[in-house]
């Protein structure tokens, strides 16, 4: 399993705002589906920042996404070990397969690839 990209997701009320303080430091939007809204860097476009209010379909707002090639394995793996599924894997509307996890320290990661 490889690891494609991993992108912090601040909670916050303030998405225009937050659109205006990134791009202070180069970041632009580049998806917005309302509830989300992820920033990048035009030179380094793995470099992302996800702002949002709150999850569309989970019931828990993810701290993280990890994108990795395959995460039918991942899931696989996570239950195998017997971590905090909080999630479940499913396919989503907006073109990501993913599942929620719990980490050791308490953080939602959302284990994702793109269909």
């Amino acid at each position: 399993m490889t690891v494609r990209r991993v992108v912090p997701t601040i909670h916050s009320q303030a998405a225009q705002e937050s659109r205006e303080f990134y791009g202070l430091l180069g970041f632009e939007e580049v998806m917005n589906h309302g509830w989300i809204m992820t920033l990048a860097s035009p030179a380094n476009p793995a470099a992302q920042i996800s702002v949002t209010a709150g999850d569309k379909t989970a019931p828990v707002t993810p701290d993280m996404s990890v994108e990795v090639d395959d995460v039918d394995t991942a899931y696989a793996v996570m239950r195998e070990r017997g971590a905090e599924i909080v999630h479940p894997l499913q396919n989503e509307e907006w073109g990501v397969r993913r599942f929620f996890v719990r980490d050791p320290s308490g953080r939602m990661v959302n284990v994702l690839d793109h269909r």
